[in-house]
């Protein structure tokens, strides 16, 4: 009998174009951390679509809020205003701290990003400095500040006037600072780039220098907002305030939703027909969204994803293979002592375990942020059963 995954992969290489290759497996059904294939293998899903169903799959509170609107109000476009676009701005805007935030909503992080190269030349400047490693999104826009050549050869010329200095050098930032530059974009946490966190101080020393010359401060937290690293958007731990967040991945709870929130000056820089998005912010992804937050703060989500993080750095770092375990709250990086990172996931999925590798070296987890402390149990046992085949 011919595997139901394969027949799956056949259609793919059939139908859709070959930019991801065809899947192996296909997943077919989901209940929190828990995915099914076509051929009814379960999975336990530690990567979270890449960070984004923060309630994990098939969530009743997302179901219903999905339900109801669905039920209530459709897609409106950008002509008309909807209850649910204005509560989610002012939620997000309550989570930013700051009374004079205003919200841009799209589709995607790359949008988002795409939304804030925008309003940086709106400034009258047209320099941008990101940093290398970055991953900013594949559109034209967003790849000319992505900080990644292999992603970007195949693609020049891009945007020019971008700079690009090593991720957590303050030194090459103040070289790299002017009254020439819009905006400096970065990472809390360079997610692609195998979950590089800066040391602490780097993005206060940023704002520091951004503030000295006039230009815009853009924190990229696509992969570490909505509660990823126990934190709303990953940054506040240092004590700063951007004058741009960017957004998406979790923020729709598994929907397509992404934001741009400018902060202070920066907020008035955009005006009418200076930027748009017809499916952005639509009524039941903001539904989608409002619903995932109040889940969060409701269950007290945040603080639980700081305890699991302790528990996953000691565990995993007990392992000879790893030479190191990196991150934050629910986004880890796990540093292996030899480059086997591919063959590794494979094992994993092999094993009932999705992870992803960034690089060969560097393995990456995001789990659903509702993740059980008997599936984070699981996951740590399956891991060393793989590393152990691994080990001499």
């Amino acid at each position: 009998m011919t595997n139901k995954n394969q027949i799956q992969q056949e259609r793919w290489k059939a139908s859709l174009q070959n930019n991801y290759g065809a899947p192996e497996i296909s997943l077919v059904e989901g209940s929190g951390a828990q995915v099914w294939d076509a051929e009814g293998n379960e999975y336990l899903d530690f990567l979270g679509g890449i960070a984004t169903n923060i309630l994990g799959h098939a969530h009743p509170d997302l179901i219903s809020a999905i339900t109801r609107q669905a039920n209530e109000l459709g897609h409106v476009s950008n002509l008309y205003s909807h209850p649910r676009a204005i509560e989610l701005a002012e939620k997000l805007k309550e989570l930013t701290g700051s009374t004079n935030a205003r919200v841009f909503f799209c589709n995607s992080g790359a949008e988002a990003n795409e939304a804030a190269l925008k309003l940086s030349r709106l400034s009258g400047r047209k320099k941008v400095v990101s940093t290398l490693g970055s991953f900013h999104g594949r559109t034209i826009g967003a790849l000319s500040i992505t900080g990644q050549v292999t992603k970007r050869k195949a693609f020049l010329p891009l945007l020019k006037d971008v700079t690009f200095i090593p991720f957590n050098d303050v030194k090459a930032a103040k070289k790299a600072m002017s009254k020439k530059v819009a905006m400096v974009i970065v990472e809390p946490i360079q997610g692609e780039n195998g979950v590089v966190v800066p040391d602490l101080g780097y993005l206060k020393a940023l704002r520091e220098l951004t503030s000295k010359h006039g230009v815009l401060l853009v924190f990229d937290c696509v992969q570490t907002g909505m509660g990823r690293t126990g934190e709303w958007f990953g940054f506040e731990h240092e004590g700063v305030v951007p004058d741009v967040i960017t957004l998406a991945k979790g923020l729709g709870g598994g929907l397509p939703l992404g934001a741009m929130i400018a902060i202070g000056k920066a907020s008035s820089l955009f005006e009418p027909g200076s930027h748009g998005s017809t499916f952005g912010g639509s009524s039941v992804a903001c539904a989608s969204a409002l619903a995932s937050i109040k889940f969060l703060e409701d269950q007290g989500i945040l603080e639980r994803v700081k305890a699991l993080e302790l528990t996953l750095k000691l565990e995993i770092s007990k392992s000879p293979m790893v030479a190191s375990v990196r991150g934050s709250g629910l986004l880890i990086g796990i540093v292996l002592r030899e480059p086997i990172a591919k063959k590794f996931i494979t094992d994993l999925q092999n094993n009932g375990v999705l992870a992803n590798a960034t690089s060969d070296s560097v393995i990456r987890i995001a789990p659903p942020l509702i993740i059980s402390n008997s599936q984070v149990s699981h996951f740590v046992e399956i891991f060393r059963k793989v590393s152990a085949s691994y080990e001499r």
